[in-house]
């Protein structure tokens, strides 16, 4: 370890939360909610990830990222986890992400419900031109996390998080 890699988890929090996702490089993976916890194990830095889906392919990428992220800024030994448990959610997304998230042209997901009646989505707002008249295009997107949506009133594709 060098002398400016000090064993500070704040420090090692935020150096990992500067990692941006490699499918929607407009979020880190604070954003996304996937960065669960930053430890030290003796020397070791250990931050532990929660993939979106088990089968999520750009969390390898995000692994690396991480590695790469704190080698650089002088951890010697970083490891990096992946968790299962408890099941991923996009309620650990911040606010601040889905507003990223509709910036960049796709649609965030919504609150999940908790309890009670399980709402009726009537409309995905389009994130291009705020009409809820749209349609699904298909269930699946440019990812599994996300389905592909057609705005009636601009005519525009777009892609919609869908909640989890």
């Amino acid at each position: 370890m060098t002398m400016t890699a000090v064993l500070d988890r704040n420090a090692v929090w935020k150096l990992a939360a500067t990692v941006t996702d490699p499918e929607i490089p407009v979020l880190t993976i604070e954003d996304l909610g996937v960065l669960r916890d930053v430890r030290f194990e003796g020397e070791t830095a250990v931050v532990t990830l929660t993939p979106t889906y088990s089968g999520c392919p750009a969390m390898d990428q995000m692994g690396d990222d991480v590695v790469l992220t704190l080698t650089e800024a002088g951890y010697r030994d970083v490891r990096v986890d992946f968790v299962l448990k408890p099941v991923w959610s996009t309620d650990w997304m911040s606010d601040a992400g889905k507003r990223k998230l509709e910036r960049y042209g796709i649609a965030p997901p919504g609150p999940k419900p908790t309890s009670g009646p399980i709402p009726v989505q009537l409309g995905v707002k389009c994130p291009r031109c705020g009409s809820l008249r749209t349609k699904t295009v298909s269930q699946f997107g440019s990812t599994s996390c996300k389905a592909l949506y057609e705005c009636l009133s601009c005519l525009e594709p777009f892609d919609f998080f869908k909640p989890h």
